[in-house]
């Protein structure tokens, strides 16, 4: 998601917003807004992005033999 060539539009991941609360971003340029909502103003900003958390380890398919040499 981070290198993708066409990013969804959202207010989430522009550079002219600021993230207010969980539900509305402070666009500079058009003021109060929804996260979700989208406008000709976009510009990506790869640093607002969060990536997602990875997987926890199951290790209890493991035994004490496949450790061992």
């Amino acid at each position: 998601m981070l290198f993708r060539k066409k990013m969804p539009r959202s207010c989430l991941y522009c550079a002219h917003s600021t993230k207010l609360n969980d539900e509305q971003m402070l666009c500079t340029k058009i003021g109060v807004v929804s996260t979700t909502s989208e406008c000709r103003k976009f510009v990506y900003d790869p640093l607002k992005r969060v990536p997602p958390r990875p997987k926890a380890l199951d290790l209890s398919k493991y035994d004490e033999e496949d450790y061992s040499l």
